[in-house]
């Protein structure tokens, strides 16, 4: 039976959103403008996934949850820069992110790369200190995994792929292989975080880390799915941006219906994954059908 995400994940989102606030640098000082920026960029939006993700994976081995939401932030922190960037004219040239003006609309460019960047940074300097896991190695694996689920072989290499291969003729395999990197890598770490933290043993940390290749997939289809057929009114955010930068997405290329069940299976088969930790991951479970079946 698959477990009804929705309250958890409201909690984790409070929970995490208090966290945020208190890690997060105050404005003060000649600096006080680009703190303002990451604040705004980070806070008050948002549903938390990846955040989620860190605390469910973590709670499977016992890990203490103020640990967790300590990685939880940094994770959030890194996806919150990347939508940042992704949103400055260079990139998408969004005006809207999560309902409100996106952070070069409500500063200014110079602003927003520079609060993108601290925000990165930042998020390498929470996963760094004794307060996240007393064992240096597990604190060096954290880094040395979140760094490359971020850089070039990673998140941005992914966001390049995307970026050169605008109004080319694509196929499934590599916009697979976009999105495994642009999308998947960051829920791949967020998935292994607490296995990492919890020191699990290699079958435990494969199961989590094949169900987020498949959930990873899973969510960009639903998100294609969101910008083709979405309510930019629900989502807070602009649609059809993907049709208009002529980008080949698993809908473009599979059409709606088809792209909407590969979606279904890959979800199915991410949960299925998780069999070794029985109902221990049912919140996990819960988070693949919910991820396919959102409208935001």
């Amino acid at each position: 039976m698959i477990a009804p995400v929705e309250p958890a994940l409201k909690e984790a989102g409070t929970f995490m959103e208090q966290v945020l606030g208190e890690l997060l640098p105050q404005p003060v000082g000649p600096q006080s403008r680009v703190v303002e920026a990451m604040r705004y960029a980070t806070l008050e939006g948002g549903k938390r996934i990846r955040a989620f993700m860190v605390l469910q994976s973590g709670r499977l081995f016992g890990v203490d949850r103020r640990a967790l939401s300590r990685v939880a932030a940094a994770v959030e922190c890194v996806h919150a820069y990347s939508l940042v960037h992704d949103d400055l004219p260079a990139m998408d040239n969004d005006d809207l992110r999560r309902g409100k003006p996106t952070t070069h609309k409500n500063y200014d460019e110079a602003t927003a790369i520079l609060a993108g960047d601290a925000l990165l940074t930042f998020a390498f300097a929470l996963l760094s200190a004794s307060e996240t896991h007393p064992d240096p190695h597990v604190r060096c694996e954290l880094v040395a995994r979140l760094a490359q689920a971020a850089g070039s072989d990673g998140m941005i290499g992914g966001q390049m792929i995307d970026m050169v291969a605008q109004g080319e003729v694509t196929g499934i395999a590599q916009i697979t292989r976009l999105q495994r990197l642009k999308t998947g890598a960051l829920i791949s770490f967020a998935c292994e975080a607490g296995a990492v933290m919890g020191r699990a043993s290699p079958p435990m940390r494969h199961a989590l880390t094949n169900y987020a290749h498949d959930l990873g997939l899973a969510y960009q289809i639903a998100d294609d799915l969101l910008d083709a057929e979405g309510d930019p009114n629900v989502m807070g955010k602009a649609v059809g941006k993907d049709q208009k930068a002529g980008k080949a997405t698993f809908v473009t290329v599979l059409g709606a219906e088809r792209a909407r069940g590969q979606a279904r299976l890959l979800a199915n088969q991410a949960a299925a994954h998780l069999e070794v930790f029985d109902e221990k991951a049912d919140l996990l479970r819960g988070l693949a059908a919910y991820g396919v079946n959102r409208r935001a």
